[in-house]
């Protein structure tokens, strides 16, 4: 099991690389917000793993909210702020 869990979170690592391209070379500033989006998702499923891999998931599943929460908020203001510079074009 501890061999699955370590596998999973690689590929997860590697696929942030690859979101993190998209945020640095994205064409438009939407892109990149998706990206963004991506990587803070993946954070979240790779916290919880390292939890289960740490034998400490009570412990990660409390940093794992707490991050959620502020890339929630993060996002939200981020958008909140493309949309009113858009608006004033």
């Amino acid at each position: 099991m501890s061999g699955i869990v370590a596998g999973v979170t690689v590929a997860l690592v590697l696929a942030m690389a690859l979101s993190l391209y998209r945020v640095l070379a994205g064409p438009t500033v939407f892109d990149r917000l998706t990206g963004v989006g991506l990587i803070g998702t993946k954070s979240i499923i790779v916290l919880l793993l390292l939890g289960v891999r740490a034998d400490r998931l009570d412990a990660f599943v409390d940093i794992a909210l707490s991050y959620s929460l502020v890339t929630l908020v993060s996002t939200l203001v981020l958008a909140r702020y493309l949309e009113r510079r858009r608006g004033t074009r």
